[in-house]
């Protein structure tokens, strides 16, 4: 007792005479018990005062919903929807009063792959996200793979490229390049075609996804400081140990939008014809149509474009970035549909949507807006048992999912959630097959703005197809657009740069 009265003492002592914080000093001891009332609000608040549909970024709804379906358990609900169905933003899907019989989810794909790819892709409408390991787990990368083995699944490397813990399980793989260009890299930090091509030869290696952007922070490079790159991080992402390695905001391959449907062109090439096709968050509209410009004049189209949304994702990002940096995925996506059709192109490229995608009614919601498929990150972190600690950037994550810590990963059994992976994938794309029977619709594909409603007031609904404009096929090449965004934007692009047109 007295030592412990000493160490008090002792402390108080310390705060006293400490002049970092005022708390502190003015209150010793008892204003200690701020850091300890901080440190476990997240919990105290996601368990016992969080509401069910409240969002923080993921709703305790949302997450039940992917842990009952993960473990393959019934996630019917009892007594009518706890949502305010008259609030404003409230969504449905209109339903026939012809329903059809629930198609077989397997059927659930697409091909993904143009005029010039010689392997087509043909993927599930709902994929992994791009996760790198280094950000996730060398366990959770196994499960994730093991869940997409499984299921017949596309799994994205993210841009830390392919593991050998992604190669263990033998699911299908995306290969994603940044542009630190991580397993195609040469010492000096460029692309290197050989080693991309001795990679991309792998037949685990399904598509090759160029990043151009990423919803967590668009625009924003980054360096991993020579300390945190260990002798498998070294192997995985061909950077040498004892040095810094940078990844730069914008890529070296390439600096116009031309330029950059040739290196697209290049590394099909390379690839032994595979899918192609880059992911972005769309900014500057001008941007992306300058992009579709270049497809125009070079006649060089990619196979897929993934919209990323500004939602932000799995990677920890500044708060700027987070909140106020780049565009939601709804509207990324439609602008994205709208000027391919614009340009007389959307029949020739898929399209895939990432962004906060968990239930069937989100992907449902997206094919709906134009999407040809979906990715989740989040939604199979909850899968493999992230628990929404908000951790994912202090190496503590509490589940192993977001660590490199060796003790902590160890809770993650890769083969409990490998099928947990899988039954996620199944149940869902179950209940998007009931979803759209309901709807009289036999393949999601066939989802349209026609079929979704919102609500924009107390005493009104709206279809998505009258709360959004929608281009006619070749309307902007036509020159004849009347649509006053769509129009002026494609007027400030430009093919051989990203610059405004003058």
């Amino acid at each position: 007792m007295i030592m412990i009265s000493g160490g008090l003492a002792l402390t108080g002592v310390m705060d006293l005479a400490q002049p970092e914080h005022s708390v502190r000093r003015n209150y010793p001891l008892v204003g200690r018990l701020r850091w300890l009332f901080e440190s476990v609000r997240p919990a105290i608040r996601q368990y016992l005062v969080e509401g069910d549909q409240e969002q923080t970024p993921f709703s305790r709804s949302q997450r039940s919903l992917v842990y009952a379906r993960a473990k393959n358990e019934i996630s019917d609900r009892p007594f009518g929807t706890l949502v305010d169905v008259y609030r404003n933003g409230y969504e449905f899907i209109a339903h026939s009063t012809r329903p059809g019989a629930v198609a077989d989810p397997a059927s659930f794909r697409i091909l993904i792959g143009g005029a010039d790819c010689a392997r087509p892709y043909p993927a599930s409408i709902f994929n992994i996200s791009a996760m790198s390991f280094g950000a996730l787990s060398a366990n959770a990368i196994r499960a994730l793979n093991k869940g997409a083995k499984l299921g017949g699944f596309a799994h994205d490397t993210g841009e830390g490229s392919i593991s050998r813990y992604h190669r263990e399980q033998g699911g299908d793989l995306i290969w994603e390049i940044g542009s630190g260009y991580f397993g195609c890299r040469t010492d000096e930090g460029g692309f290197d075609p050989v080693r991309f091509a001795e990679q991309a030869a792998d037949p685990q290696v399904k598509m090759i996804e160029l990043k151009i952007s990423q919803g967590a922070k668009p625009g924003m490079g980054g360096i991993l400081p020579a300390a945190k790159i260990t002798a498998e991080i070294s192997e995985t992402r061909g950077i040498p140990r004892g040095r810094d390695c940078i990844s730069p905001a914008r890529h070296s391959a390439f600096s116009t939008p031309i330029e950059l449907m040739q290196f697209i062109g290049k590394l099909r090439k390379l690839s032994g014809g595979k899918p192609v096709g880059f992911k972005l968050c769309i900014g500057q509209p001008w941007e992306f149509m300058g992009i579709v410009k270049a497809m125009l004049e070079t006649n060089i189209l990619p196979d897929y474009i993934v919209v990323d949304g500004g939602e932000g994702g799995t990677g920890a990002a500044p708060f700027e970035f987070t909140d106020h940096l780049g565009m939601p995925m709804r509207e990324g996506l439609l602008f994205v549909h709208n000027t391919l059709v614009g340009a007389g192109l959307r029949g020739k490229i898929k399209v895939g949507a990432a962004g906060k995608i968990i239930s069937a009614f989100d992907i449902a919601t997206a094919m709906a807006l134009g999407a040809d498929w979906t990715n989740a990150g989040r939604g199979f972190m909850f899968a493999i048992g992230c628990i929404q600690s908000l951790a994912c950037h202090t190496n503590r994550c509490p589940v192993g999912v977001a660590t490199q810590d060796a003790v902590r990963q160890r809770a993650l059994d890769v083969g409990d959630k490998g099928d947990r992976v899988y039954h996620y994938h199944r149940n869902t794309l179950l209940g998007l097959s009931e979803m759209i029977a309901a709807a009289g619709l036999d393949h999601p594909a066939q989802l349209s703005p026609h079929h979704l409603v919102r609500r924009v007031s107390l005493t009104e609904i709206r279809l998505f197809s009258q709360l959004h404009i929608f281009l006619e096929e070749g309307e902007l090449l036509a020159g004849a657009s009347e649509r006053d965004f769509y129009s002026a934007a494609w007027r400030l692009a430009r093919p051989d740069s990203f610059e405004l047109a003058v």
